[in-house]
């Protein structure tokens, strides 16, 4: 466990694999933590430096008060990065971490070389959606959204298996301030202009059951990118990398060595 104090912030972070491996960064979803990754990692190859890291208002991060902005997201990645000492990353980003992902590579061409844009957007949803949502999580909790997520997160096999009751559990123990101000964040963010100004390669996962961000969504943005690839993992849901690690690990790995990443 590594806590980072950086610019008044404590951002919980992990740094696995080898030191001086090429770095991989990942960013989480939206109501999750940086454990979103345990099924994936052990399946990627050796020799890389494995960066995962809680965003604002989740996990062990500090949470500040909301909303947040997704500049101020970017932000914290940055800097956590930096103070690292991370340049060239691969940078893999689910969800609202695509959205992070996007707007790091449009802002520092050094930290980022390589994009995941997995079960992501240049825009996902309308304000007027995610302000029902902040409401509903401000009056009620996020108890009251959970059920409905677990719709959206994952395919109808996962949701009859044991492991759902975890992943509820995780989504309704982040902090509410957490969840309203990174949905703020996403609801007020627009990159289809600045992502397709981007010139590196770029890989585009999906579930073919995600509720939260269909795979003509994901198709459209990394589409933007001169280049691109696309994956679609049948079965799966918004977060492939739990129900389907091993089809994850596949493509992600293929990937890496396409891109000649270390």
């Amino acid at each position: 466990m590594h806590i980072a104090d950086l610019e008044g912030l404590a951002i919980h972070y992990r740094d696995d694999g080898d030191p001086d491996g090429a770095p991989i960064v990942f960013a989480n979803s939206l109501g999750t933590d940086l454990r979103l990754w345990d099924k994936v990692l052990p399946l990627l190859p050796q020799g890389f430096r494995y960066i995962r890291y809680d965003k604002r208002g989740h996990g062990l991060t500090q949470t500040t008060r909301p909303p947040y902005s997704m500049g101020t997201l970017v932000r914290d990645a940055e800097i956590l990065l930096d103070h690292l000492g991370v340049r060239d990353a691969l940078f893999v980003g689910l969800s609202i971490g695509g959205m992070i992902g996007q707007g790091l590579a449009v802002k520092r061409m050094d930290l980022v070389r390589a994009l995941v844009i997995s079960n992501s957007a240049a825009k996902i949803g309308v304000p007027s959606m995610w302000q029902e949502r902040i409401d509903a999580v401000n009056r009620d909790g996020i108890e009251s959204l959970a059920d409905a997520v677990m719709e959206r997160w994952f395919g109808r096999a996962f949701r009859a298996t044991e492991e759902l009751a975890a992943w509820r559990n995780m989504l309704v123990r982040q902090p509410a301030e957490g969840y309203a101000g990174c949905s703020a964040a996403i609801s007020g963010t627009d990159f289809y202009t600045p992502t397709s100004g981007l010139r590196l390669p770029v890989l585009g996962i999906a579930g073919s059951e995600d509720g939260a961000t269909p795979p003509d969504l994901v198709r459209e943005t990394v589409d933007l990118v001169p280049g691109s690839k696309f994956e679609l993992i049948r079965g799966a849901g918004h977060l492939p990398c739990v129900e389907k690690p091993e089809d994850y690990a596949r493509i992600l790995t293929d990937f890496i060595k396409e891109t000649g990443h270390g």
